[in-house]
């Protein structure tokens, strides 16, 4: 029997994959059901009151479970706690999670894996013969200190819930990735004042282009990488300009080497100047801050955007292959650890595209390798020596990353799909010509 950690959509496609597969699992989930983030009732969730999909549902979506004709091209968050209850029921997961249950802690077994559960303060041991790890990568708020003493206000957008907060502050918002940018664009309607501060230049993408979602134009031709950037980045600067045109900086990058900031609103509020570019910031003292740039002024509250780490609290760094000095595990895939066999690191992966539909890809791949492993087929020992020795190569497809935490799980969505499907396709075939596959059952102490 196997573990699965997170209710949130990762989660659900790996339930869902494993179900499929006839593996039998155990779910666990912190919250008191299903949705993950996406539930802005779940106390550990990040959401906040206008939150939108930042990608479009048909991009996005799991293709044997599409969205509603009546939802929005970019739903909002209540629409997609629906979508994941729904697609939950219709595939009968939820009589395999326990909910408000927290994993405290994950041991290596000389065979298998020991796992910590904890329920209204009742602990439980449980034996499985691996974990799936997929409790997200985005609860675990990264606060930098700032270059001295803040007297007013300060939060990070995990705290951030509504625009109220906002009211008659002299606003600062750190940072210009889409959740800084939306909160800002929030803010603009409350606050006496709102400023951005920007360390770096970003790629702004509208939503919308000739009446239809931006993610789902192009891609009927693959053009070579540098033709790509070069032609999509003539269409970003025909659309919206130069960042520098609003005050910003300009991304001293090409396109598609940081993930692109889906939002035109902020852009039409710094046009308008509802909305104040700022440097990165220099010295805080009390409620004045002095940027890079030396100009300086005053805030009632500063709102960090600055994004999250990972973290994964229940098991030792040392067992997921995290060195000390690298931004995230290092996994073949981004899932699979190059010396143990019972252990999976899923969702832990980020391309631009990508959707939840190559995440259940990934989900399937590791289900189809779990049933290769207890047949003993030569395509199941085949991806053991893939995985041992590419477990620090990361499929980019060509494209200069930029070198940041944040990107470090980043890869190339084509890429990343097609090795996927490749290594699927081989184990399908080893399942086929070795039809009994074992299952193993199910053991709690």
């Amino acid at each position: 029997m196997y573990a699965i950690i997170g209710a949130g959509p990762m989660g659900l496609c790996t339930a869902r994959q494993l179900h499929k597969h006839g593996i039998d699992f155990v779910g666990f989930e912190l919250h008191a059901d299903v949705g993950g983030l996406w539930d802005i009732d779940n106390p550990h969730s990040t959401m906040y009151d206008s939150a939108h999909l930042i990608s479009s549902k048909g991009t996005t979506q799991f293709s044997e479970f599409p969205m509603r004709d009546e939802v929005a091209a970019y739903p909002h968050h209540h629409e997609m706690r629906r979508y994941f209850r729904d697609y939950a029921e219709h595939f009968d997961l939820y009589a395999h999670y326990q909910f408000s249950t927290r994993v405290v802690d994950i041991q290596r077994l000389d065979k298998g894996l020991k796992l910590i559960s904890e329920h209204a303060g009742v602990q439980r041991e449980w034996r499985f013969d691996g974990v799936l790890i997929a409790n997200g990568t985005l609860h675990t708020p990264n606060q930098p200190a700032l270059p001295g003493e803040f007297t007013g206000e300060l939060m990070h957008s995990s705290a951030y819930r509504s625009a109220a907060i906002f009211e008659g502050k002299r606003v600062l918002v750190i940072g210009c990735g889409n959740s800084a940018c939306d909160i800002a664009v929030d803010a603009v309607h409350r606050a006496a004042s709102v400023d951005l501060s920007v360390r770096r230049g970003y790629y702004f993408l509208p939503k919308f282009a000739l009446g239809r979602p931006t993610d789902t134009l192009g891609g009927a031709i693959k053009l070579p990488r540098p033709l790509k950037q070069l032609l999509d980045g003539l269409l970003v600067r025909a659309l919206v300009g130069k960042p520098s045109q609003y005050g910003l900086p300009d991304p001293d990058y090409k396109l598609y080497e940081s993930h692109p900031v889906m939002n035109s609103l902020v852009l039409h509020y710094l046009g308008h100047g509802d909305i104040k570019a700022r440097r990165d910031i220099a010295k805080v003292d009390g409620r004045q801050v002095t940027f890079s740039d030396g100009e300086m002024a005053e805030y009632d509250l500063i709102l960090q955007g600055t994004g999250y780490k990972l973290d994964y609290p229940f098991i030792d760094r040392a067992h997921l292959n995290w060195p000390s000095n690298a931004g995230a595990p290092q996994l073949y895939l981004n899932v699979f650890h190059p010396e143990y066999d019972d252990l999976f690191m899923m969702g832990m992966v980020e391309a631009s595209g990508l959707g939840w539909q190559g995440r259940d890809e990934q989900a399937e791949l590791v289900a189809l390798y779990i049933k290769n492993l207890h047949a003993d087929t030569a395509a199941a020992k085949e991806l053991q020596t893939v995985k041992h020795e590419r477990a620090s190569i990361r499929l980019d497809g060509g494209y200069r990353y930029l070198q940041l935490e944040r990107m470090a799980y980043y890869v190339h969505k084509d890429s990343y799909r097609q090795c996927i499907a490749q290594h699927s396709q081989r184990l399908r075939a080893g399942l086929a010509a070795a039809p009994n596959a074992s299952q193993v059952t199910a053991r709690s102490v």
